[in-house]
């Protein structure tokens, strides 16, 4: 026994010009689309449930392909400072926190930009001491590979002048040798053992946030990496098992980082609606904070080339670990150099037979690089709202030279390269309509300019694409997912506008009227009413 799904626009894109006005469903799969009339016809005596689309468009399903769904989970809880554009305005947000804080408790904030205030100044340990030293305060960096913390917090970690730099991290120095507080990549393991505890509960609640603003944007699945980060790997999985169910459902394809696989891997059990995924490994770090490795010094200071979270050999054995247990890796890479070594370990250790590895970010890269990555089962998982994001400051950070091999996403696709979107929530924000606005504009929408890198630009075909067959193919799933057509999987994303017919600045006004996963709503604006 099936369902019409009927009273709208389809978009199939199986074509960019693809379109029908309906579609049957039975026992989640797609069984036929066309018009309604010729569907009630054929399948009038299996339809016994009909939903009428109120004249929204039909997508298939919309899927992000890197976010971090628990870290978006926890933004929606704590203090979120991203927007933030000042110094002044950042102490005066932080002060009204400390003094609603007890005395001796974290002020914890998320996602600074110092690219956003004034001199591009750092709120390390000075500012962070003007605003409160009765409380240790941490700020996460809005990339996530970098936090801040005040001298109470550095004290409390026991980090002073003389602690050693760990491998892969950077602690930031004043001139007289006195940690500043701004501690880059692997230096942040160091400040976590003091920060407070996080329970099963508290992992749980963000997961239920994080899965409801998903719905609510049209999301019926995502591939994300969490749980290495909230206590015992095992127990996160656990909470993904618990949440994620039949009530609830959301396609779940969990990166496992690199370290946490063998636990991982020995308490996995079946899911409908969770899967794992690769195994994920770190190369490096962020353009921001300058710690994308790069095969040549940063314009904007030519003392550094960034840093490689692993040695080359290294990449390759943690590799060569994960193809023991026949996985694929996915693989943190911002800058060339970064790349190059991830390359390097791909090429060595293949991927396994019917599976596909894949880098993500990949803001700089070179020809020659693009060239090996077209002989690979690889797909590269791009964040288009990245950007909107990083420019125009990127500029400074690379020099002209190297910037028409960077955020190159239309070269990649040019080339022959497969390509998924996401938005890298919590770094940036999970509207899948913001990151086809920036693929399509490769601007802000309050921006009025000649775009950035117009060259790269998306067509609307190719950004949709991104977010639902190019997210099918990083997981080798093309052949069921990402389409609307017989065979595939009846998830959908239903907008109240069909984005072909109206201009890019407008698809930011649209808004998700239903979200259905495995052939079930999910999320209905009619039901808010």
């Amino acid at each position: 026994m099936g369902t019409l799904w009927f009273g709208g626009t389809v978009r199939p894109l199986t074509d960019s010009s693809a379109v029908a006005s309906a579609v049957f469903t039975e026992n989640g799969m797609v069984e036929d689309t066309g018009t309604e009339e010729d569907l009630r016809l054929r399948w009038q005596e299996k339809i016994t449930e009909e939903i009428n689309l109120q004249g929204g468009t039909m997508y298939p399903g919309f899927t992000d392909s890197h976010l971090h769904i628990i870290g978006h989970g926890e933004k929606l809880l704590k203090l979120d400072v991203s927007t933030v554009k000042s110094i002044a305005e950042l102490k005066r947000i932080l002060t009204e926190k400390a003094e609603k804080t007890p005395a001796g408790e974290w002020v914890l904030a998320e996602g600074f930009n110092e690219n956003l205030y004034e001199n591009c100044t750092v709120p390390d340990r000075s500012i962070l001491d003007d605003i409160t030293v009765d409380h240790p305060v941490m700020l996460t960096r809005v990339c996530r590979h970098a936090m801040v913390t005040n001298s109470t917090g550095l004290k409390l970690a026991g980090i002073t002048e003389k602690t050693v730099e760990p491998e892969g991290g950077i602690i930031v120095k004043d001139t007289d040798g006195r940690p500043t507080g701004y501690l880059h990549d692997q230096a942040q393991e160091l400040l976590k053992p003091v920060l407070p505890p996080v329970d099963r509960s508290y992992v749980k609640r963000a997961l239920e946030v994080a899965l409801m603003d998903l719905h609510q944007n049209g999301f019926t699945g995502g591939h994300t990496e969490d749980l290495f980060y909230y206590n015992a790997p095992s127990e996160t999985l656990d909470v993904f098992y618990e949440v994620i169910n039949q009530q609830n459902k959301f396609r779940a394809n969990l990166l496992v980082h690199h370290e946490a696989a063998e636990e991982v891997f020995a308490h996995a059990e079946e899911h409908p609606y969770v899967t794992l995924g690769s195994v994920k490994i770190f190369a490096d770090g962020a353009l921001g904070g300058r710690t994308a490795f790069l095969k040549e010094p940063y314009s904007d200071d030519p003392s550094t080339k960034g840093v490689a979270i692993h040695a080359r050999e290294e990449l390759e054995r943690l590799t060569a670990e994960a193809r023991k247990s026949g996985m694929p890796v996915a693989v943190h890479v911002i800058g060339d150099a970064a790349l190059d070594y991830a390359v390097g370990a791909l090429e060595k250790y293949p991927v396994p037979e019917g599976k596909r590895d894949r880098l993500i970010h990949l803001q700089v890269t070179d020809r020659e690089l693009r060239n090996r990555l077209r002989k690979l089962p690889v797909v590269l998982d791009i964040q288009p709202r990245f950007t909107v994001s990083d420019f125009p400051w990127v500029e400074e950070r690379l020099g002209r030279k190297r910037l028409k091999d960077s955020f190159a996403w239309k070269t990649f696709l040019e080339e022959g390269l497969m390509c998924a979107g996401g938005s890298d929530a919590p770094i940036e924000p999970v509207n899948p309509l913001l990151g086809i606005h920036a693929a399509v504009t490769r601007r802000s929408p309050e921006e009025n300019h000649e775009d950035y890198m117009p060259e790269e630009k998306l067509s609307l075909y190719e950004a949709l694409q991104l977010f639902t067959s190019g997210g099918a193919k990083a997981v080798s799933e093309e052949n069921v997912s990402g389409l609307i057509q017989k065979g595939y999987r009846a998830d959908f994303t239903v907008l109240n506008t069909d984005l072909f017919s109206s201009e890019p600045d407008e698809w930011l006004n649209s808004s998700v009227l239903m979200t259905v996963v495995d052939d079930t709503v999910v999320y209905d604006t009619r039901r808010r009413k």
